[in-house]
């Protein structure tokens, strides 16, 4: 990586941004000028890189003429209002809140779509669930005939944002000091409890998460018509998101081969049969999915079933985005 950029990230003081900066200086991302950018309400914070404290400004105000690329990794409405303004600079821009129609790429699984991206880029890093799945199940498409994905997604308190977690914190500590629980972010109790519905459901009962997962996780294995079902539970842990996964396949499924498979690909920690990994005990601060308790349905060799657990700010979100930063400048923006 010999080309040094300017690069802005939007969004700089979320759990998402501030990982990201790190993730930048972890891997020794070419970058010459770094500009952190938020709302009003955040602008005069610091967010520490390479030794130093850079201060963040309002993005309003913000030039991007000035940068090459631009991590947009604040709430979709700012990817919205701002995004156009970006790529109009020829600025590149890499989305994770969702909000633009692009391409949505995981590295481990469709890499391939980058080449064929216009100047400037945008591109998108999709939700950590999708990462994540993705991560996963790309290295089973060759060996197996999916026909139906069938997932419950277990979320943790930071998929929500700093506010959620310091809910569940503040809950916590209600419940052990015996005082009055007011639920504030939620509508009900989080601690110690499982909330079935993530989000304000539509009319069929399906809320905004589980849809954008099914459509993002379709593209990112270049499957449109698979049929997939999810349910998104909010867990009362604060970071780590785990998946129950359920694959129907069109044959019996070999677990040699989907081991051997898992165990070879990029970005996956395949646990041993005696054992199965956990968010907090493996996933959390570390840069792949885990993948345990591999085996068939009860009574059905055609059926695959798994679990999964990753950190779902660090390798789900931020690391995402800049490992495709990383492909992207292989070529001039």
């Amino acid at each position: 990586m010999s080309q040094s950029l300017d690069i802005a990230v939007i969004g700089a003081t979320g759990t998402v941004g501030e990982t990201l900066v790190q993730i930048l200086e972890e891997r020794d991302f070419p970058v010459a000028n770094l500009h952190l950018l938020a709302s009003s309400e955040s602008a005069g914070q610091s967010v520490p890189f390479r030794g130093k404290n850079v201060r963040v400004r309002e993005v309003d105000e913000f030039d991007f003429a000035k940068v090459q690329l631009a991590f947009f990794a604040a709430g979709p409405a700012v990817t919205l209002s701002f995004a156009p303004r970006a790529t109009a600079a020829g600025c590149a821009v890499i989305d994770l809140s969702g909000a633009l129609p692009v391409p949505q790429v995981v590295p481990e699984a469709n890499p391939g779509i980058l080449s064929g991206l216009g100047k400037p880029v945008q591109v998108g890093s999709p939700s950590a669930s999708a990462t994540a799945l993705a991560v996963a199940l790309a290295p089973l498409k060759g060996l197996l005939e999916i026909r139906q994905v069938s997932l419950t997604a277990c979320l943790a308190m930071s998929s929500q944002g700093r506010e959620a977690v310091s809910e569940l914190a503040r809950q916590t500590a209600e419940l052990l000091n015996m005082r009055p629980l007011e639920p504030r972010v939620f509508d009900r109790q989080v601690a110690f409890n499982l909330l079935a519905q993530v989000g304000k459901p539509d009319a069929q009962g399906h809320v905004p998460l589980e849809k954008r997962l099914v459509n993002e996780l379709r593209e990112l294995l270049e499957a449109p018509l698979l049929k997939i079902s999810v349910t998104c539970v909010q867990a009362p842990v604060f970071f780590g998101d785990s998946y129950s996964v359920s694959l129907q396949a069109a044959a019996d499924v070999d677990l040699q081969a989907v081991n051997e498979a898992l165990e070879a690909a990029a970005g996956i920690e395949l646990v041993d049969a005696d054992d199965y990994p956990t968010a907090v005990g493996d996933a959390v601060g570390q840069d792949v999915v885990y993948v345990g308790r591999v085996r068939h349905g009860v009574d059905d060799p055609a059926q695959l079933n798994l679990w999964l657990t990753t950190d779902n700010v660090r390798k789900g979100a931020a690391l995402n985005a800049v490992q495709l930063a990383e492909l992207l400048i292989k070529d001039p923006l």
